[in-house]
């Protein structure tokens, strides 16, 4: 999963950054409704995470834009400003979720989860494609029960394929899931994670797409 966070507090950003890849998430950080406008510009990302009180504007107005603009991503508010009052206000705003802080950064990262679920258009917790189950929540591959060992990034590669069996994903498009707007990508990173997966899953599990990009096989 890859989350913008829109957050101007430089402590509590680093934070989030550093403690949801430990979930597995990919987290990039902005921290104004300017910035957040151009990064969900030009940036795919599965999750907004938004604060309310930013230094250029309100957090809700960028919110209710957004939701007139067409923007459908899932987005959770994440603020200080927790009362009944304020949580109606941005659930009625356009909001998927609501969670105040102090919060739990497990039960955050639950939450993007969830709502990346529903986003995604499946009820269940896990993603079974290709002959395989794929558990965001553990970071588990398996296969007839039996679970298989994966990267944090081949899970994530795996997870972006799975989402859509048969939908051609191009290399741009995995790496831009994979890795952050400050680390440096090695030219061949994605066709080693591919292959390191087809080592692991079989060969006949991804199949490449010359000149467009990579796709999982659907089951038969």
């Amino acid at each position: 999963m890859r989350v913008l966070i829109v957050e101007d507090d430089p402590i509590l950003a680093d934070g989030l950054s550093v403690g949801l890849k430990i979930h597995g998430i990919s987290a990039e950080v902005v921290g104004s409704c300017a910035d957040g406008r151009h990064a969900l510009a030009a940036g795919a990302f599965d999750v907004i995470v938004l604060d309310l009180m930013l230094p250029d504007g309100s957090g809700l107005d960028l919110l209710e834009s957004l939701r007139a603009g067409g923007e459908r991503r899932p987005v959770l508010l994440l603020t200080a400003l927790d009362d009944t009052r304020d949580r109606i206000a941005g659930l009625d705003r356009g909001a998927d979720d609501y969670l105040g802080k102090p919060f739990d950064l497990d039960e955050l990262a639950a939450r993007l989860r969830a709502i990346a679920r529903r986003g995604e258009g499946r009820a269940a917790s896990t993603i079974a494609a290709g002959g395989f189950v794929l558990d965001p929540a553990i970071h588990l591959v398996s296969r007839d029960g039996k679970p298989l060992d994966v990267t944090r990034r081949e899970f994530a590669i795996l997870r972006a394929l799975a989402q859509r069996p048969g939908m051609i994903h191009s290399r741009a498009e995995l790496e831009e899931r994979l890795y952050g707007w400050q680390e440096d990508v090695e030219s061949n990173a994605i066709e080693v994670h591919i292959h390191n997966l087809r080592q692991k899953l079989g060969r006949e599990v991804i199949e490449t797409v010359r000149g467009v990009g990579y796709r999982l096989r659907p089951t038969p």
